[in-house]
């Protein structure tokens, strides 16, 4: 039985973006981290009890138009109010994807999750282009250094 949860919010459009989740999603899941529940949640379908859930939370998303996607914002626009409150404090890492200005994105993320109170536990990882080795590792170690954050 996990004694913490881990929430994986993503919008996975592009087999780049997949890659990236796959590699979070393994890294969160490594065997060397006990007692945390990875859930996994597509961005249109987290709903707000899903947050509340949760200890702690990984965004996923592509960098459309310099702006995080639609989908993820979606996310937030339907929990926002009801998550406010009682998430403050939990820790979250983020995974961009976008081939230009994805600091727009990770801006928004920033503007978000301080909104929330939430406090940033790993570097976000941000690729441009098809992942390389690399950026699959970095994306590896996102979901590691987020789920083991929450082991007691």
């Amino acid at each position: 039985m996990a004694d913490k949860r881990l929430l994986i919010v993503h919008h996975t459009p592009s087999p780049a973006c997949q890659e990236m989740f796959e590699a979070v999603l393994s890294g969160a899941t490594d065997p060397e981290i006990e007692g945390v529940e990875v859930v996994r949640r597509a961005a249109l379908a987290v709903t707000a009890s899903d947050f509340l859930e949760a200890d702690g939370y990984i965004l996923g998303t592509p960098a459309n138009l310099g702006y995080i996607s639609g989908a993820l914002k979606h996310a937030f626009d339907v929990s926002y109010y009801q998550i406010l409150d009682s998430t403050q404090g939990r820790p979250f890492g983020l995974y961009l994807h976008g081939n230009q200005g994805t600091e727009g994105a990770a801006k928004a993320v920033d503007a978000i999750t301080t909104g929330l109170g939430w406090v940033k536990s790993a570097e976000y990882v941000t690729v441009s282009g098809a992942p390389s080795k690399d950026d699959r590792e970095a994306c590896w170690e996102l979901g590691a250094t987020v789920a083991a954050g929450l082991m007691g």
